[in-house]
């Protein structure tokens, strides 16, 4: 993940995500979002019911404009502040495209889970390297080319698939309850829609630019002392 001042376009830190909701459970009171952006997607988890969302952000700017829309805001990366997080509090952890920018995603999934509640769960969105445009690129014209967003971002540092992603929670000790892809382009060239067409059954997963995932733990994956006692002031906030 990257820190500072980021050279991304300030849209990219805007995105509402409103495909990512129906997988946020109803009566999530409270709730962390994993790389906020400027805290769009937080706001509409406030706007809906939530009474404390936190967000953290690496990006100092676009956490300063997050920290106006959510209860809290801590700024730099996830797994230098998960000891700053309350035990037992998040009823969803949310980690819109985010842990394929992580250097070790699995860490942080392994001792975020500590922070979680008695209901809580993970949810997450995360880019499919499997997307047939991706592929056909690769096979049809040998390219392999990083972009400014997408699924190949050139911040990305970790690559899924649909099997991937279900195989680390489970790894981690996560019950996955519900992994389904998402943001399937309607508006295509025509060979597209034609490949999209044909694959089905196992080829299925290729038609969707990411895969959201709702995951809960099975097993204490952490120590305690890895996070706060509490929601108490203090820390690091934009």
């Amino acid at each position: 993940m990257q820190s500072g001042s980021d050279p991304k376009p300030d849209n990219y830190f805007q995105n509402l995500r409103e495909e990512i909701l129906p997988f946020i459970p109803n009566d999530a009171a409270t709730a962390l979002e994993v790389g906020c952006g400027e805290g769009h997607f937080g706001a509409r988890l406030r706007a809906r019911g939530a009474l404390d969302v936190w967000g953290v952000e690496m990006v100092t700017e676009a956490a300063r404009r997050a920290s106006v829309r959510l209860n809290r805001v801590l700024v730099g990366d996830i797994g230098s502040l998960i000891h700053e997080l309350p035990v037992g509090y998040f009823d969803v952890v949310v980690f819109n495209d985010v842990l394929e920018h992580m250097v070790d995603p699995y860490d942080v999934l392994a001792r975020i889970a500590v922070c979680l509640s008695n209901k809580g769960v993970v949810v997450s969105s995360i880019p499919n390297v499997r997307f047939y445009a991706t592929l056909y690129q690769l096979i049809a014209h040998k390219e392999w080319e990083y972009v400014e967003s997408g699924i190949l971002d050139r911040t990305h540092l970790r690559f899924f698939t649909v099997t991937s992603i279900r195989k680390m929670y489970e790894r981690l000790g996560y019950e996955v309850i519900r992994h389904e892809g998402i943001n399937s382009p309607a508006d295509l060239p025509l060979r597209h829609r034609l490949a999209t067409a044909v694959l089905r059954g196992p080829l299925s997963d290729m038609r969707y630019m990411q895969f959201a995932t709702v995951a809960r733990p099975t097993q204490q994956l952490a120590a305690p002392q890895t996070c706060a006692a509490n929601p108490a002031s203090g820390a690091d906030e934009a």
